[in-house]
């Protein structure tokens, strides 16, 4: 039996780019499925998800949100 601390889940807040972002969301639903997009107000970057429309809002928006906040991390990456 070990302590817990080597097995802490990763926090969404350590995926998330250093500083604060404005971030604007576009909901549309089509049929059965809802696509939001995240995009950053400061550079027009946009992720997209697709999910379904019994999904909860928040779930797809989060998911969003961590997917621009990835693209937005590689696309500061030095060397890319």
């Amino acid at each position: 039996m070990g302590t817990h601390q080597g097995n802490r889940p990763m926090t969404a807040k350590s995926s998330m780019p250093s500083r604060p972002r404005e971030v604007l969301y576009e909901i549309r639903q089509s049929g059965a499925y809802m696509r939001v997009a995240a995009i950053d107000a400061e550079t027009g970057i946009e992720a997209v998800m697709v999910g379904p429309a019994s999904a909860s809002l928040t779930t797809l928006q989060h998911n969003a949100a961590r997917k621009l906040a990835f693209i937005l991390s590689r696309n500061e990456t030095p060397g890319r």
